[in-house]
């Protein structure tokens, strides 16, 4: 199994310990994690703007740099999804590309952890990993319930996982969304903080660091004590930052 890590640029400016933790995980899963130096950004925000053709050469320095690997493997469900349908196909030949969380249940089927975690935590479920990835099962949709992430983070020795009231709502980051349509986007961010707040939880977590970023933002800007992490970071055994 020859492995590609994908890392967003985003997370690599400003979340460097998610994509490190990425690695580690896969590492002690027992993958031979390879890193392509040059890779780039995806092009998923011109294509979210409605720009796609200005992403065009993102897309084929990505199938370039991946173009060798059986499986590519991504700390974020947005990005994931964007090269999932923009960039890669289905033919045999091209690497099929996965979420962390996904890649560790479907393609490895992790069954323990070597992790522990002594926190009150609670997960949100981003719209491009719930609705596009199918990490779980959206509250719409009648159909046998499954939760990828929530599945590993059981797994983690000393956790405090609890249910919130609104578990698949959008948290309101949506990339540009968040830009054009800012009033909205923080109301609906608010929001979810204070379904999180209700439960008591010390972090959030999720397997789309951007949502996190959103939330992040406005947790400091408020001045609020929670902390959020990448679910690699928990699944590794990392412990919150003050």
């Amino acid at each position: 199994m020859k492995v590609g890590l994908f890392i967003p640029c985003y997370v690599e400016q400003f979340y460097p310990n998610a994509a490190i933790a990425t690695l580690q995980v896969l590492e002690k899963a027992g993958v031979a994690v390879e890193y392509p130096l040059e890779q780039t950004c995806c092009g998923q925000p011109m294509a979210n703007s409605g720009y796609q053709q200005y992403g065009e050469g993102a897309a084929r320095l990505f199938r370039k740099n991946f173009e060798d690997y059986d499986y590519v493997v991504c700390p974020s469900g947005s990005c994931t999804l964007h090269a999932k349908e923009h960039i890669l196909s289905d033919k045999e030949d091209e690497p099929k590309i996965y979420e962390l969380c996904e890649f560790l249940t479907d393609v490895l089927q992790v069954k323990t952890l070597d992790a522990s975690f002594p926190f009150r935590v609670g997960l949100h479920a981003s719209c491009h990993g719930l609705r596009g990835l199918h990490l779980a099962k959206p509250s719409e949709l009648m159909i046998p319930e499954f939760n990828k992430p929530l599945s590993l983070l059981e797994m983690v020795k000393d956790i405090d996982l609890v249910e919130l009231t609104r578990k698949d709502e959008c948290c309101g980051f949506g990339g540009t969304f968040a830009v054009f349509e800012e009033a909205v986007s923080v109301e609906m961010g608010r929001d979810r903080i204070k379904d999180h707040e209700q439960q008591g939880v010390q972090v959030i977590t999720g397997a789309d660091m951007s949502c996190l970023m959103h939330l992040e933002g406005l947790l400091r800007r408020e001045k609020k004590p929670i902390r959020v992490m990448h679910i690699a970071e928990i699944l590794n055994g990392h412990s919150p930052k003050n």
